[in-house]
């Protein structure tokens, strides 16, 4: 038993396919996409499907008092650790939460609370903001949410590498148990892009789809946009060992580096380098690997690019490994999509069950690798790769490992 191996024994998910993570999976078993017409449609604005948590009733979750001072991304965040502790059998007062670290990303903030001041300031020409918009719509606040409503008094801090962000996250949540400074930590990301100003901004990058996402194809279109958030509870293997924990999977091992490029075009050499780095972190070759979730947005050039550096970086193993992009099914959730899609990585590997790429066509002539079309497939998972490609050319790749 080595007290530095990291292992995953709580997730947590509220994300377009569902509330929960049992809903969450059920979906991506089934390749039910969540996208939708964005209900409500928003004025002026062309942007039209979204990937949006459905029947969310805050006050279901939380108290009015509480309301006062969660934006939408906090309030997802804390839905989604409140869940990732229940299910790894950690409770708000339980001594090993106190000690915890909180590790939460996010690619936005609390744009809410920004758009309804500016709102207030420029449109309504209101005189004051209200008294807590810094604390409510400041980047760290859903860690501070976190911390505070499961009474995490560890290390609490908040990352942003757009949507890298919850790799990210997870990746200091795993070399902060490895350095043997914490035992525990809960770590993934939150957003919640659905403003009118967000909407703009995308709308202007003309990267969005204007009906569905679906990656890889010929015919795909761009990205959809996603809300939620993804907790995953990483423990030493020590630790979760000497409480009897359950044990979804092992994080074996990350890569990450940065392009030093174009702000939004990737680079194959980055994302080349960001898996090869995480293969040798974890000490396995790439014919070793089942399974990768790849970042695959469903636009023109990330999913040739991708699709490139895999089989750049597997060789003729490319042709073997099955490949597939659960943004066809949650969207594209911006910093909490890395962490959706890791928490999907650890159910393939958990059930080996292999989540398909939803909404397939007809795959692109230079996207030739398997993408499990539309149908999940039960298939022995036992090394995934998890892919995060983001924005301002910052990779972070995760590797995980059936545990034994």
């Amino acid at each position: 038993m080595n007290k530095h191996r990291v292992v995953v024994t709580g997730l947590g998910t509220v994300s377009g396919p569902g509330l929960n993570t049992a809903e969450f999976w059920d979906a991506l078993k089934a390749g039910r996409s969540a996208i939708q017409p964005l209900n409500p449609p928003v004025e002026k604005v062309k942007i039209s499907s979204a990937a949006a948590v459905p029947e969310y009733v805050p006050e279901n979750y939380f108290s009015p008092s509480d309301l006062s001072i969660l934006d939408r991304f906090s309030q997802l965040a804390v839905i989604a650790a409140r869940e990732a502790a229940a299910d790894a059998g950690l409770n708000c007062g339980n001594e090993m939460l106190t000690n915890a670290a909180a590790l939460i990303g996010s690619g936005c903030g609390g744009k809410h609370t920004d758009e309804a001041t500016y709102d207030q300031l420029y449109k309504q020409q209101r005189s004051r903001a209200h008294p807590l918009t810094i604390p409510k719509g400041m980047p760290s606040a859903a860690a501070s949410m976190v911390s505070y409503h499961l009474g995490i008094k560890g290390p609490t801090f908040a990352l942003a590498s757009a949507c890298a962000s919850g790799a990210h996250a997870i990746i200091q949540g795993m070399t902060m148990i490895k350095s043997g400074m914490i035992d525990v930590a809960l770590a993934g990301a939150t957003d919640a892009p659905f403003t009118y100003g967000l909407l703009k901004s995308w709308e202007a990058l003309r990267v969005v789809s204007d009906d569905t996402c679906r990656p890889f194809c010929a015919d795909r279109s761009g990205l959809v946009l996603g809300e939620g958030a993804g907790i995953l509870l990483l423990e030493s293997e020590q630790h979760a060992i000497a409480r009897n924990a359950r044990i979804y999977a092992e994080l074996a091992g990350c890569g990450m580096t940065s392009d030093a490029g174009h702000v939004t075009r990737p680079d194959i050499k980055g994302i080349t380098n960001a898996m090869k780095n995480a293969l040798h972190h974890a000490g396995l070759s790439p014919d070793d690997v089942d399974y990768i979730n790849a970042h695959g947005t469903g636009t023109q050039l990330n999913d040739v690019t991708e699709t490139e550096a895999i089989k750049q970086v597997f060789g003729e193993y490319a042709r073997k490994l099955a490949v597939s992009s659960t943004k066809s099914m949650h969207g594209h959730a911006l910093g909490a999509s890395s962490a959706l899609e890791l928490a999907a990585t650890v159910l393939a590997i958990h059930h080996d069950i292999i989540p398909p790429t939803a909404n397939f066509t007809v795959a692109d002539e230079l996207c030739d690798l398997d993408y499990v079309p539309n149908k999940a497939r039960q298939q022995e998972v036992n090394v995934a790769m998890s892919n995060a490609f983001a924005f301002g050319g910052l990779n972070a790749v995760l590797v995980l490992k059936k545990y034994a």
